[in-house]
Parts: C-alpha cells; sequence; structure tokens
C-alpha cells in the first residue's frame, strides 16, 4: 500500500518530463519508504533499477548488467569490464529517448567501488549532461549522502538538479493507513509508529489497536520488540553508547550536560553522539521559537516511536520474555494519554500548516514551534505549546489529550502568558481531543477546534 509523498512524485514526474539528463539525490533513514516512492515513480517508465550490495566490484558489476537486461529487454546480456563501461552504455541507450537509472543503497556501491563518485562525476560532466538519461542516487546513510554526494568536498557536488530528504509522513498521510479505525486510533497508531511508513504497514486495521500493541510491542517474538535496538546496530558503531543517550532523554534529560552526566560521557564526547542521532533523525535540538540562545537548546527524541518504546519496552522487558504482553498493556494503558500529548501538540501543528498554506487562517504566519521561558510578569518558567507567529501578529496555542473537555481555565492562562508578547494581533486556538465546557465555548476570539473535525478538509 503506497501512502502520501506527493510533492515528491509530482516533482519527480516533472524532472522527467523535461526530457534532459536529470540527477536527483534521494535520501533519508532507514524504513522511511524511499525505495517505495522510487518504485512507485518508476512504474510504467522505462527504467534500471539497481540495488547495490555489500559485497565486491565484480558482483555489483555484473548485478548491473543482468538489471539492465532484464529492464531494457536487451538480447544479451552486457559483460561490462567496469562501471565506466556501464555508464557509457547506459548513455548511449539514452541518447535519444529517456531511460531512468536508480541506484538504490549507493553508499554501498561507493565503498565497493575505488572512486565511484569520481567516475560518475566524470561520465556526467562528458557525456551524460548531453543524454536524456535520468539518474537517481538513492542512501539511507545519511551522513555519506549529506557529506560524500551533497557535500561541498563531494565529486559530485552541483551535478544533481534535485535533493529529496524523506521524512517520516504527516499524521493526515499516515491516517489513509487504517481505514477501519476512528480517529482516537489513528493518532494513537501514528504516536506509536512514528509515522515511518514500515511501522505503520505493520500494523493491522483488522484487529483492534490494543491487539496491534500487545502483538507488535510486547511479544518477544515480534518484529516492533527489538526494532529499536536493530536499527542501532545497522546504523551505529557504538549502539550501546547511543542507546544510552536514548535512554537518558527518553527518562527526561533534554540538557547535554544532564545527558553526558546520565551517561558518564564528556560533554565534547556527548555532542558527537547527539549529531550522530540527530542526523538519523531519532533526536531532534529544539529552541524555543523566537529565541536562539544557545543556553536554552535542549534535546528530545524526534521519532515518538521511540519514545513509546523506551518509555515502556524496557522496563517491562522480563514481563514480556514471559509471555505476559496483556499484562503489560493493562498496566501501561492509564499512561498512553500522556505519551499522546507531544504526539498531540506535533498533529496540531500539521493542522496549523495545513491551515496556514490553504489560507484558512486569520494571517498568514512564517514560522509555528514550542516556546518556553521565564515569565517576568510572574516570575516563573512558562511554556506555550505552540505559537505561530506573522508581521506584528500571533496565534498561541494550547494542546490538551485528556479525558474531560477542556475548561475556560486553559484558555484564560493562555491569555495570560500571550500577554508576555507585544503583538498589535494575538489570536487563541485550543485544541482539544475531548471537546470543551460550556463556558469556553462562551468565550470569544478564541477557536475551539475538537480533534475529530481536525481530519476534515
Amino acid at each position: 500500500m503506497f501512502v502520501g509523498r506527493k510533492r515528491e512524485l509530482e516533482k519527480l514526474n516533472e524532472m522527467h518530463a523535461s526530457d534532459k539528463f536529470e540527477c536527483a539525490i534521494i535520501y533519508g533513514r532507514r524504513r522511511v519508504g524511499k525505495t517505495s516512492l522510487i518504485q512507485k515513480f518508476i512504474k510504467d517508465k522505462k527504467a534500471v533499477y539497481f540495488l547495490s550490495l555489500e559485497t565486491s566490484e565484480r558482483v555489483n558489476l555484473d548485478n548491473f548488467g543482468k538489471c539492465t537486461r532484464d529492464a531494457l529487454a536487451l538480447k544479451t546480456l552486457p559483460r561490462f569490464v567496469n562501471f565506466t563501461d556501464a555508464l557509457e552504455m547506459l548513455g548511449d541507450l539514452a541518447s535519444d529517448e529517456r531511460i531512468i537509472l536508480v541506484i538504490d543503497e549507493y553508499p554501498y556501491l561507493a565503498n565497493s567501488v575505488k572512486g565511484m563518485s569520481s567516475i560518475l562525476q566524470a561520465q556526467i560532466d562528458t557525456r551524460l549532461k548531453n543524454t536524456k538519461l535520468f539518474l537517481i542516487l538513492c542512501g539511507s546513510s545519511m551522513s555519506f549522502m549529506e557529506n560524500q554526494v551533497l557535500g561541498y568536498q563531494s565529486p559530485l557536488y552541483g551535478r544533481r538538479t534535485a535533493q529529496f530528504k524523506i521524512t517520516q509522513l504527516s499524521f493526515y498521510e499516515a491516517a489513509h493507513f487504517y481505514e477501519k479505525w476512528n480517529a482516537y486510533d489513528k493518532a494513537v497508531a501514528y504516536g506509536i509508529t512514528g509515522g515511518i511508513p514500515h511501522y505503520l504497514a505493520y500494523l493491522n486495521d483488522k484487529k483492534s489497536l490494543k491487539e496491534n500493541i500487545i502483538s507488535g510491542f510486547f511479544d518477544p517474538n515480534s518484529y516492533l520488540f527489538e526494532e529499536p535496538s536493530n536499527l542501532l546496530k545497522q546504523e551505529l558503531r557504538e549502539p550501546q553508547m547511543y542507546n544510552n543517550i536514548i535512554t537518558a532523554i527518553a527518562a527526561g534529560s533534554s540538557r547535554q550536560n544532564e545527558i553526558a552526566t546520565k551517561t558518564g560521557l564528556e560533554t565534547a564526547v556527548c555532542s558527537k553522539y547527539l549529531t550522530s542521532l540527530i542526523s538519523l533523525g531519532i533526536v531532534k535540538k529544539e529552541r524555543p521559537l523566537l529565541d536562539e540562545k544557545l543556553k536554552k537548546t535542549i534535546y528530545r527524541l524526534a521519532d515518538s516511536m521511540f519514545r513509546f518504546w523506551y518509555r515502556f519496552v524496557p522496563h517491562h522487558s522480563s514481563l514480556i520474555q514471559s509471555g505476559a504482553g496483556k499484562k503489560v498493556y493493562s498496566d501501561i494503558e492509564p499512561q498512553i494519554p500522556a505519551f499522546m500529548g507531544e504526539v498531540f501538540e506535533e498533529i496540531c501543528k500539521q493542522y496549523l500548516w495545513r491551515e496556514n498554506l490553504a489560507e484558512r487562517l486569520p494571517f498568514y504566519f512564517r514560522d509555528a514551534g514550542r516556546w518556553w521561558g521565564t515569565n517576568p510578569l510572574k516570575k516563573s518558567e512558562q511554556e506555550i505549546d505552540i505559537l505561530a507567529v506573522g508581521e506584528n501578529c500571533a496565534i498561541f496555542c494550547e494542546c490538551k489529550w485528556t479525558t474531560e473537555p477542556v475548561g475556560s481555565g486553559i484558555l484564560n492562562n493562555l491569555i495570560e502568558k500571550s500577554l508576555m508578547f507585544d503583538y498589535d494581533d494575538k489570536f487563541y486556538f485550543i485544541f482539544s481531543k475531548s471537546g470543551f465546557t460550556d463556558e469556553c465555548k462562551k468565550r470569544e476570539n478564541v477557536q475551539l477546534i475538537e480533534f475529530k473535525d481536525m481530519l476534515k478538509d
């Protein structure tokens, strides 16, 4: 089942229609759906799809020949001398007709073929740029793709005509995976999968969400039970150290010195590990909107599947291993609303951006995000779930994933916090999972948005 990626597909098809040489770089962490996007794009088009392997140059070259023969219906199997030879042949074939060449997991090929990026550079500069070849290089190694393909020092620098960093799906895209579930279950499913297509597809809406959580996370034989650990082992050289850092963040450590102290690392070393986790999309560095002071920088888990897993799985691993998955679920079920608080904030932010692009808000804002800091009026630390700012105007938002209707006290508190900011026009949005009290509904100059209505276009 293919869901989302509308903008990416539109751009790729636009490039395909140019009928001139194109080079697209597609990258993103594992499981995020890069290959599915490529397969969707090349369907019904003349395309050579080659998946690089962690093997020798000769094996990769022979596999490349087989892929070329099968995709282009050649009568004989090409026996390439090297990849220069292979690219020259593709260039000849693409001199008069549009052919797509996809090299998936390009880092593997670059590691097995000495100077592969330089070979590509030379071919693009001397021959391929005058053909109708559409070259796509795809990779899961974020550091390699950003530094050795897109980076200034790369031989391929300046040869790309577009780049696509593929991230998790939005809630609105992910919701299409589960036609049988209600909006609330779709939201929790989005939270526990982090919007990663591979994990979204693992859940089955023919069963209840509860059954999916038990069989997916609280079964020692299930795929998701060990997924975070397996992903760290695949991507990183010291998975245990990264695991310690993620555990510290999941337990509430948010500042670099706190994380370093918790893990026993020196601050500089900890910074290096955090940078790697940020590049993988597992951790994010965050500052309050409108405030770029480094001392306010915090680190949070960007992937909500990791947040769910580290919050609930390790603490119950003995019970899970003993087969008591149902017992574990009954223990953690009351904590799911608290876990969903941060997820709901993200969904609300996506809603605001959707409405912003559709020009259905009081003004067109330029940026939106969390804010936290000292309230000089009350001399205390305070937070605003979402602050959206435009030209001398702002929207202040509160997001509540609770079982009780939101009352006017929440709105009063939000208005009070807005007094810290000097905007001519201020608007107030309250997002609620469970509706609003009658008293709250009587207030003016505020938009009350119930979650069940947020899926409506």
